[in-house]
This record gives structure tokens, sequence and C-alpha cells, in this order.
């Protein structure tokens, strides 16, 4: 059960718990071990970075190391986490670093909806035949879900600037 968040002024929760619904079917194919827990974590990765024990490991199940194939030390990936300890239910929140309402889909929080993660990483070390792989940084709670990596791409994954 996520733990329970003291609603700020004027913060909105939906009227169903999206935790509650079925209408999506994730195979996680691995684990983020980090040394972050609830009561130690940094806000965003930038914190992560500047700590040093801001590192994590993925460690990929079995039946999807095969998927690795490709990637090697010093690449930028995009992990995709499923930050399961997350509330799910409150769409228009008061943030502690602004003032008003913004929407869940305005901030990085980790409560939203979907409480899906996307953070931009460096391979630091990887074995492909373990399944695992070092990353330069995170800032999930240890044993958090992993759903999907890509790799990072300088001319795709960059926005124009025209």
């Amino acid at each position: 059960m996520p733990p329970v968040k003291t609603l700020r002024d004027l913060e909105v929760i939906l009227a169903h718990n999206p935790a509650k619904k079925d209408d999506a079917r994730l195979a996680f194919i691995g684990i983020l071990r980090s040394n972050w827990s609830l009561d130690d974590c940094p806000k965003n990765l930038t914190q992560a970075r500047e700590s040093t024990k801001g590192q994590g490991v993925i460690e990929i199940d079995p039946e999807y190391r095969a998927g690795l194939t490709g990637l090697k030390r010093g690449m930028k990936i995009w992990i995709l986490l499923w930050f399961d300890k997350a509330r799910r239910d409150i769409i228009l929140q008061a943030p502690g670093h602004a003032n008003g309402l913004r929407g869940a889909f305005a901030l990085r929080s980790p409560v939203r909806p979907n409480p899906i993660s996307i953070q931009a990483v460096e391979i630091t070390t990887i074995d492909k035949a373990s399944g695992v792989i070092g990353i330069d940084a995170t800032d999930a709670f240890d044993g958090t879900p992993v759903v999907d990596i890509k790799p990072w791409r300088h001319g795709l994954d960059t926005p124009s600037m025209e």
C-alpha cells in the first residue's frame, strides 16, 4: 500500500483509483537496486548524481537478458520504472517548490495515475550473462520494478531548437 500523503490545500483526488482499473498488462523485465528507501531518497536525478550513493544496478530477469545485446558500457539509456509505492489518485497537486496548483502531467512528481518514471542514465558496467547493468544514477527506491530499457539517441531524443 502506498504511503498516505497528506493533501495540501486545493489538491484534487480522482473519483476513481487508477490502481483498481484492469486495462493493461505489463511484464516487468527486472528490478532496480539502489541505496534509496522511503525515508532517504533524493527528489531527482541531479540530486542523486551529486550524492556519493546515487548509483544503481538494474537486474534483468533471465528470460529478457538476450534483449541486452548491443548495449555497452558508456551508452546512454532510458530506463522506464514502475514507481509501485507512489500514490496514484491525486490529479491536481500543490507542489512544495511552486505556488499554486499543477496538474499531474505538468509535474515530474511520482504521484500520477500511472506511476511510470523515465530516467536518462549512463551504463557504467554491464554483464549480459548475469543481466546486471550498473548505472550512474537513480532516484528510485531499492526494489523498484523495471518496465523497459531503450537506447538514448542524440538525433532522436533531443528536440530541435528551431
